[in-house]
């Protein structure tokens, strides 16, 4: 794994003051990927694997409580059946739903399948992942309607995941080209330029961008996924560094402080740790922190530490949203009205694992919430099995 010892430098400084805190000018080296990609290598790598596959045979915990969970879920069934489609076609809120949730849901199991592969050795699981992503690469051709670049995130999200470990941990996937070439055809065209709508979806694209570029090897969507994290981020969680208001993405045109406060669900009131979309529900404010997360670790897999950058926006929101998910204390007038839609999700795990595991930052909220509320599941959507793969991980 390639190590950029001046970035590491910054993380051992950043973990002396307790904090993470972006340089000044970013080190243009950053936005290049890896002169090779290390596989597998997204959400998780092979020693963060086999990390787990140990502490599941010593049948210790959280872990054991995690592998059961996934194992027994609907999504681990070894009679499921795939259910492609040609095209599918997404409308808001997945109205209509023409595969929408079927896509979804077959990718989040050839991932989970593929877990459990590992896990236990057990082929059966193997050839279950494979026979899933060998159908849908042998139908799919589109993604239609408004949500179309949402639903290509999502499932693209968890594609990627299940294809790194089947093609480099397993090995025997005859079809693993024609899954390339529909991650490549199908489902890049639909990310590649981002999204200007609220940022979940530009992060949850970019995830997906990312992944795909680590396992087609391809740096350019590497590094357009890159080069989109490093806007969208700052623009979707706020520190007080950045001033009365807000960073934004030029794309958008958040040039008055009305369309700011618009953007921002009204939220007028600017403190560290609130993101984009706190004020409109915690929910998708989970998936915007949960992409988030999941692109830094796929970056330090990748031999590229970006915690130096982005870590403590990570922190932060991590730990504004998870203190008032917790519900200890009445809401202040001045934070969405007084008012929070909670439901953030099982999407804690890999940014705690990462920052209080690994770099030894305390996270109090964070924390209590995290370990509440394990074994972390699956959204149904594109996170799944957190506290299994990520949990106490230092690896």
């Amino acid at each position: 794994m390639r190590k950029k010892p001046l970035v590491l430098a910054a993380a051992c400084a950043a973990l002396v003051a307790g904090s993470l805190s972006a340089p000044a000018v970013a080190s243009p080296q950053a936005v290049d990927a890896p002169a090779t990609f290390t596989h597998p290598g997204v959400g998780s790598s092979q020693a963060q694997l086999d990390f787990v596959r140990a502490k599941v045979q010593a049948g210790a915990q959280p872990w054991t409580n995690a592998f059961n969970q996934a194992k027994n879920s609907a999504y681990a069934s070894l009679s499921r059946t795939p259910k492609p489609r040609a095209v599918v076609e997404c409308g808001p809120y997945s109205n209509p739903n023409y595969g929408c949730t079927d896509e979804r849901e077959d990718a989040i199991a050839a991932y989970t399948d593929a877990l459990l592969w590992y896990l236990t050795r057990d082929d059966r699981y193997a050839q279950k992942s494979i026979q899933l992503m060998d159908a849908w690469s042998a139908t799919i051709r589109d993604h239609t309607n408004s949500n179309a670049p949402l639903q290509t995130a999502w499932s693209a999200s968890s594609w990627p995941k299940a294809a790194e470990i089947i093609k480099h941990a397993y090995g025997n996937w005859p079809n693993s080209g024609r899954f390339a070439t529909m991650l490549r055809n199908v489902y890049v065209p639909e990310m590649i330029n981002g999204s200007n709508s609220n940022g979940n979806w530009e992060l949850s694209m970019i995830e997906a961008l990312q992944g795909i570029g680590v396992f087609l090897e391809d740096k350019a969507i590497y590094d357009k996924a890159i080069a989109l994290y490093r806007l969208r981020v700052p623009a979707y969680v706020y520190l007080e560094s950045d001033g009365a208001l807000p960073k934004t993405v030029p794309s958008q045109n958040l040039n008055t402080r009305d369309k700011i406060v618009s953007y921002w669900q009204g939220q007028g009131t600017f403190v560290t740790g609130l993101t984009q979309e706190t004020c409109r529900d915690f929910t998708h404010t989970g998936y915007g922190i949960s992409s988030i997360s999941h692109v830094l670790e796929t970056a330090r897999i990748q031999g590229i530490d970006m915690y130096p950058e982005f870590g403590e926006r990570l922190r932060q929101a991590l730990g504004f949203q998870s203190k008032w998910e917790r519900n200890l204390e009445p809401v202040p007038s001045w934070l969405c009205k007084g008012t929070l839609k909670r439901g953030l999700g099982p999407i804690t795990e890999v940014g705690y694992n990462a920052l209080h595991t690994r770099l030894g930052i305390a996270m109090t909220n964070t924390q209590a919430l995290t370990e509440s509320r394990r074994p972390a599941g699956s959204n149904n959507l594109f996170v799944a099995w957190e506290t299994l793969t990520h949990a106490e991980n230092p690896s």
